[in-house]
């Protein structure tokens, strides 16, 4: 926030002075995102950013605080000074992870696995002495049971284009191969075989290969072989 100041030298009244002096300490800027949504047991990253006047020095501190929807007081969840100092008690013990970076001006810090029960307004607070006032963003968290539906990653997708063509050849492959399968067996079926002399002489004696024409065949050879024989 700026504030202006007078010119053309004229002299501000004392209160204009005190005034213009608090409108210019407000020189700390902090973002957060309104609303965040999570996913029962999957890591959420609650994002701030602050940007200050001042260099970052050692007495620069961050809080983190929260309030269920449900209503109740403010609690701290996370404190920063030099070091971070995740909070030791509450339902938020041990699931609170330092994920910012003051000296690019992040302060973000991630909920491990979050459940509905930690739905709520979480919110960062940033000073960097001497500067000291801001705005206080307020981030909404709601976290949801993610459920049986599929999402399609990049990686999935991939995997389809990659992977289906293959299946598709696999199976063209074996509807091939089962019904030449299919063929030979029909073709081992028992019946008459045919003798190399048998299939030759097929072109020149039409019938003879069949079995009718083997048993109209010999049934001539049985009449000639009769009627040479004396009486």
């Amino acid at each position: 926030m700026r504030c202006g100041g007078a010119g053309g030298g004229f002299l501000l009244p004392q209160g204009a002075l005190l005034l213009l002096g608090v409108c210019s300490a407000l020189s700390l800027e902090i973002k957060a995102s309104a609303s965040m949504r999570a996913y029962v047991g999957e890591q959420v990253t609650l994002k701030c950013s602050f940007k200050s006047s001042f260099p970052i020095t050692e007495s620069l501190t961050i809080d983190w605080t929260y309030r269920p929807f449900t209503g109740g007081q403010m609690e701290t969840i996370f404190h920063y000074q030099s070091v971070p100092y995740p909070t030791t008690v509450g339902k938020f013990k041990d699931r609170i992870s330092w994920v910012g970076n003051v000296a690019n001006g992040d302060a973000s810090i991630a909920i491990e696995s979050p459940s509905m029960s930690d739905n709520g307004t979480f919110i960062c607070s940033v000073k960097n002495p001497p500067d000291v006032y801001h705005n206080i963003p307020q981030t909404m968290l709601v976290v949801r049971e993610r459920g049986f539906s599929f999402q399609l990653t990049s990686a999935v997708l991939l995997s389809i284009l990659v992977f289906l063509p293959s299946i598709i050849v696999v199976v063209l492959l074996l509807v091939r191969m089962g019904r030449k399968f299919a063929v030979q067996k029909e073709k081992k079926k028992p019946g008459c075989k045919k003798s190399s002399i048998e299939v030759s002489d097929e072109s020149e004696h039409p019938g003879t290969g069949t079995c009718l024409g083997e048993l109209r065949d010999r049934c001539l050879n049985c009449v000639d072989t009769d009627e040479e024989d004396p009486y």
